[in-house]
This record gives C-alpha cells, sequence and structure tokens, in this order.
C-alpha cells in the first residue's frame, strides 16, 4: 500500500519565504524512501494556532491522508502553538509514539528534551508533531519509521462489524 502523506510546516519565516523550509526536505527524503509513501499535500503556514488546525482537518478529511507530520512550533517559545493546535483536531493521542520519538532523539541531542510535539488520531489519521530543524526531525521521525506502517495498517483495515472500508482516491 502506498501511504498518503500531508506535510504541514509551521514557520512565519518560512511562511513569508525568508527561510527555505528544509526540515520538510527531510520529512519527503525520509517518508518517499524508507516509508514508500506519496505526499500529497504540503503546505507552510504561521505559527497560528487556528492556521495549523484548520491544515490539519483538510488534509485529515479532503486529502484523506493517511499520516500527517508536521515540523516546527514544538519547542518552548510562547509562539510554539502546534502541540496545542494538535490536540484540538485530534480525536484521541498516541503517547507511545511521541515518547518513543522523543527518547531516540534524546540520545543524539539532549536538547531534544525540550521538543513538547505530540502523537495523535483524527479518524483514520495519524498526526505527529516534529520539531522545525531537519536535525530534530530526522533524529525523532528516524525513532519510529520502522514501525510506523504497522500503526497505519491497524489505522486502515477494515472494522469486522459492517464499518466500510477506506477507498482510494
Amino acid at each position: 500500500m502506498r501511504w498518503r502523506v500531508g506535510l504541514l510546516t509551521a514557520s512565519d519565516g518560512g511562511r513569508s519565504g525568508e527561510r527555505e523550509d528544509t526540515s520538510a526536505l527531510v520529512v519527503r527524503e525520509l517518508v518517499e524512501q524508507e516509508l514508500q509513501g506519496e505526499i500529497v499535500d504540503y503546505r507552510v503556514v504561521p505559527t497560528e494556532a487556528d492556521e495549523i488546525s484548520a491544515a490539519l482537518i483538510e488534509m485529515s478529511e479532503y486529502y484523506r491522508a493517511h499520516l500527517i507530520v508536521t515540523t516546527g512550533g514544538t519547542g518552548l517559545a510562547p509562539d510554539d502553538v502546534t502541540p496545542e493546535a494538535t490536540r484540538r483536531v485530534v480525536d484521541r493521542e498516541v503517547p507511545g509514539i511521541a515518547e518513543a520519538m522523543r527518547a531516540a532523539a534524546v540520545r543524539k541531542d539532549r536538547r531534544f528534551m525540550f521538543h513538547r510535539g505530540i502523537a495523535g488520531l483524527r479518524g483514520r489519521t495519524l498526526i505527529l508533531n516534529l520539531p522545525g530543524t531537519p536535525e530534530g526531525v530526522h533524529a525523532h521521525l528516524a525513532g519510529v519509521l520502522e514501525d510506523l506502517p504497522a500503526a497505519l495498517l491497524a489505522l486502515n483495515r477494515q472494522e469486522r462489524r459492517g464499518a466500510e472500508p477506506v477507498r482510494e482516491n
């Protein structure tokens, strides 16, 4: 199965074109090469909770992404609101994934303990919050990448009690 992946960067500098979105390049490479996924939507939004939440909803519902990866807005600064925006739209959190990402990343650089990203489910879409640096993206995503297909398969298998299967676009 080819996974449909949404990629969302929360960055005021990236949105205005002042800064290149190098973190998204790392996500794209890992998703396409390691996960055999396809980026079905990519966008850069300001670090505003309403804009982040709206983009997550659209990627999940309109693009029917199996996985959404966010970068940026997960640190300690006052405008780092990606986890809060994500919590607004998920039905359930998956703390084990966030814990595994953080544990793997902290082994590489102790400063990643300040990353506040979460993992959660919106319907059959898994949403992962990653830091906004290429190093942070790689350290966090590499920690769970080999296990993501099992989670995505579990989310997208047909329910036994009459639920409709996921339809491909």
